[in-house]
């Protein structure tokens, strides 16, 4: 990865980077990594790790197993544990909440309550719920964390995560589950029981197309930020971590993503569904297909250079048959200047089915002379 000085040499510099100790900005919409320092050291998440739980929910909630209507109930051992600690929805017990009120304290104030009987609700343990979060986690490729609670709360080290990973995180958050992702997060607060709070999401409704997603606090951690904002059909995330001041952290994510939507050239280069070039395929009915985009690609350029991008195919080939269309199966790859190279999904034009006994033959046969 390049350094976030080299990066620098390239676009006007970040106010008060300095003061983030860990941070990386990346445009999901094209793969490219803005800005980057510290990206895969590991830290303390601190509420930041409830996202992995709205995460956990939202999967949970597509595969049928977790209904936004059904209650649940706030134990007495729950209470008891958990009554005023840190963030809260303030619900007492024996109280029966809905999950969609679970969600949305989890996802605006940052209920450390609201986690724990949902993981409770849901998995029948807290361990259950944190297990089926490292499998989430696991399956993302978020191969630098580990989640030992619902909600953050301090446990010794045995939580922690990169920033890398948080971007893992929030775009298949993102891209996953968009409905869910706009109703339940990004809210400026929320109310419960007749009492009102507020977010403390440093960008909403203080930078243009901020729509979330969760900040976090302890005195082990210090303040950290995962957030995203959406300009123009570009989205950007943002991690920051590791910072001494709460101030520090709000200014400088807005800095962040002000830089990251105005300091470049951001150039065209395919329409969504543009065939882009083709791959090889071994043992289908087609020798080759044509691949194709499945978004409009952009990619952000130092000014006045666009002149120097280079694009490259990538997959491990030949590609084996069967797939369907729009299976992801290369990647298009955008050498910048100065910059991480941006990283494109390509999709298949046309589904291919696996070959006959005689297509094989015929294709080994045609592979000795191509």
């Amino acid at each position: 990865m390049l350094s976030s000085a080299a990066l620098a040499q390239s676009a006007p510099a970040i106010p008060d980077a300095d003061e983030v100790p860990i941070a990386i900005l990346v445009d999901i919409t094209s793969g490219q990594v803005l800005h980057a320092r510290a990206a895969d050291r590991r830290f303390v998440p601190a509420s930041i790790t409830k996202v992995m739980t709205l995460f956990t929910a939202f999967e949970r909630i597509e595969d049928g197993t977790l209904d936004p209507r059904q209650t649940m109930t706030m134990r007495d051992e729950t209470w008891q544990q958990w009554h005023g600690e840190g963030s809260t929805m303030w619900i007492n017990a024996g109280d029966r909440v809905t999950v969609d009120d679970l969600l949305l304290g989890i996802a605006n104030i940052s209920a450390n309550d609201a986690s724990i009987i949902l993981a409770e609700g849901q998995a029948g343990s807290v361990a259950q719920w944190t297990a089926a979060m490292n499998a989430e986690a696991r399956a993302l490729g978020m191969v630098n964390s580990h989640f030992g609670t619902p909600n953050g709360w301090p446990d010794e080290g045995g939580t922690f995560t990169t920033a890398n990973d948080l971007v893992k995180l929030a775009e298949a958050l993102i891209e996953r589950h968009p409905d869910k992702f706009g109703y339940y997060i990004g809210r400026s607060g929320f109310s419960y029981n007749g009492i009102t709070q507020t977010n403390h999401d440093p960008m909403i409704g203080r930078l243009r197309g901020a729509d979330g997603i969760k900040t976090g606090f302890t005195n082990e951690a210090g303040f950290g930020f995962l957030g995203t904002a959406q300009r123009r059909g570009q989205r950007l995330v943002l991690v920051v971590a590791g910072v001494d001041r709460s101030p520090v952290r709000a200014r400088a994510a807005r800095n962040y993503m002000e830089w990251g939507f105005t300091a470049f050239e951001r150039e065209r280069l395919f329409d969504e569904g543009q065939t882009v070039g083709e791959a090889r395929v071994q043992g289908g009915s087609a020798r080759r297909v044509a691949l194709t985009t499945d978004r409009a690609v952009f990619v952000n350029v130092p000014d006045g250079r666009v002149g120097e991008l280079k694009a490259s195919i990538v997959y491990d080939g030949p590609i084996r048959a069967p797939f369907e269309r729009g299976d992801r199966i290369a990647t298009l790859e955008i050498d910048v200047p100065g910059m991480e190279p941006a990283r494109v999904p390509l999709i298949a034009g046309e589904t291919v089915s696996e070959a006959g006994f005689f297509a094989r033959i015929f294709n080994g046969v045609a592979g000795w002379f191509s």
